[in-house]
């Protein structure tokens, strides 16, 4: 496994390249701890031009007011993450429900602070393509929390997404998320505590490997919805995560989509296509450590397509799972079947092609608009020839050199 330790600075990339930068660029330099340290920093990204950087002193700042930036090729740089020594930007007394940072601006570079306790999402953007989210620790302190902020850090609506070392704990809906954007890359980063770990929605083109999803209710998403602008969730890889002890109850707001994700999932795939999962550690998943299953909600849209299709799962290592399913009728399957589910679990609907040497159970429900309560729970080996692999995913070397 290629996975052995978080890059702190990231050793891995696909070409070194130098980015140029206006010959006027600035450093523009704030101080933590002032009285009037949200006004200056809120200035400083008001004020920044492209190919500037904005310097966030080290200690903590106590913010009430969340952030924006909005001007292209813009650095926010900090001086590290961790409590005492690094650039920490406190939301716990934020007035309004907003997130605490949110760009709207393309070739941005986050790096190298915490944002803790915001009342709404940590670190949100929209709309900003090449955006890098590097070296960040987003946190709610008190952990899980119905009224903690729902995501971590939040891109959505983007071309070209780098996560990369980021740490996030307690969100209420996904720690890490990447909504209906394209050609992304999560990768060296921890997910805990969280509802769902990683979550990649309505989105093209994602790799989601050397990652850590333990502890949180679901480690890691794929999920299409309906109703949204960007359908078709297609081609993703998730390799090489360590997936394990998700066990955290399922502590999402009532209505909200992954307030349904059993406690103990490891990966879960609901309605995408061409998705593989392989060269993953699983363990400690008392649900099941991989779940394929199509949409089965209602809705008013014409053009979603809520079946899974071209789902493969291969060469993993599986550990302990599926010893306490978290769905309906899940305890009397897995007392009927000896005590526990097999590690992966199919509803049926769509088409799967499992490889790996595991056991699959099959719901056997045949398309996304039969009850849970109908299925006939069948042990099955799905066997058969897996399309042709995806393709890595390559992002823009003025993203991979500005992590170097």
């Amino acid at each position: 496994m290629r996975f052995q330790r978080l890059r702190h600075a990231a050793t891995l990339c696909f070409v070194a390249a130098f980015v140029a930068v206006p010959a006027a660029a600035k450093t523009i330099s704030v101080k933590a701890g002032t009285p009037d340290a949200n006004e200056k920093l809120q200035e400083a990204l008001i004020l920044a031009e492209p190919g500037d950087t904005v310097e966030l002193g080290a200690g903590v700042w106590k913010l009430t007011d969340g952030l924006s930036l909005d001007v292209d090729n813009v650095t926010v740089r900090g001086a590290g993450t961790k409590d005492g020594e690094g650039s920490i930007l406190d939301f716990s007394g934020q007035q309004g429900a907003g997130e605490g940072l949110l760009v709207t601006s393309d070739d941005v570079f986050l790096t190298n602070f915490a944002v803790l306790n915001t009342k709404g999402d940590g670190i949100k953007s929209k709309g900003a393509n090449r955006i890098v989210y590097h070296q960040l620790r987003v946190e709610w302190t008190a952990g899980p929390k119905e009224t903690n902020g729902a995501y971590g850090v939040y891109p959505v609506e983007s071309s070209d997404v780098l996560i990369d070392s980021v740490y996030v704990r307690g969100a209420s809906d996904a720690g890490i998320y990447v909504g209906q954007s394209k050609n992304i890359i999560v990768r060296d980063s921890i997910a805990t505590e969280n509802v769902a770990g990683i979550e990649i929605e309505n989105s093209f083109d994602a790799d989601v490997h050397d990652n850590i999803a333990a502890k949180n209710t679901g480690g890691i998403l794929v999920f299409d919805l309906p109703s949204l602008p960007q359908q078709g969730g297609h081609n993703v890889r998730v390799f090489e995560n360590i997936v394990s002890d998700n066990s955290t109850p399922n502590f999402a707001p009532k209505g909200n989509i992954v307030a349904s994700v059993p406690t103990g999932t490891g990966v879960l795939v609901m309605a995408n296509r061409d998705v593989e999962i392989f060269g993953n550690v699983f363990d400690q998943n008392g649900t099941a450590n991989v779940m394929i299953v199509g949409y089965r909600y209602d809705h008013k849209d014409p053009n979603y397509q809520p079946l899974p299709k071209g789902i493969v799962v291969r060469g993993n290592q599986h550990g302990k799972a599926g010893y306490a399913p978290a769905f309906e009728g899940g305890a009397e399957i897995a007392a009927a079947l000896g005590g526990a589910i097999p590690p992966v679990l199919w509803d049926g609907a769509g088409d799967a092609v499992v490889l790996d040497e595991v056991g699959v159970l099959s719901l056997n429900l045949p398309d996304a608009k039969t009850p849970r309560d109908q299925a006939k729970p069948t042990p099955v080996t799905l066997k058969g020839t897996p399309p042709a692999a995806l393709p890595e995913i390559k992002l823009p070397a003025s993203m991979e050199a500005k992590v170097q």
